[in-house]
């Protein structure tokens, strides 16, 4: 029987990190380019990818501005809020990478 699949694969700058007790959620900021008239411009899009677990603990020893690289699944949940249907898609980190850590801004000189 066949699989059906719902994942995905970020690769970014980290924004932020925050964390709970069993959560760690980061921001990864990925650029996508795109044609406007003759001119290329980049969007900057942010994406809240949640991890537990092992994955959690590779994300707190990420930092702000780290590129890494994130796969894992989608997840699409709904609940009710004031009578109304909420829909919201989670990005469950099932892998977690620092590719290059962040330059270090305090290190102008190169030393």
């Amino acid at each position: 029987m066949a699989q059906n699949i719902a994942e995905f694969r970020i690769i970014g700058r980290i924004g932020a990190i925050n964390t709970s007790d069993k959560v760690t959620n980061v921001e990864v900021a990925a650029n996508y380019h795109r044609k406007d008239g003759q001119e290329w411009k980049t969007d900057t899009l942010w994406n809240r990818v949640t991890t537990f677990a092992k994955v959690a603990e590779r994300a707190k020893a990420a930092g702000v501005g780290d590129l890494v690289h994130v796969t894992g699944r989608v997840r699409q949940n709904s609940y009710e809020k004031d009578g109304q249907k909420v829909y919201t898609v989670e990005l469950i980190a099932e892998c977690f990478s620092v590719l290059t850590s962040a330059p270090d801004a305090t290190d102008d000189d190169g030393e």
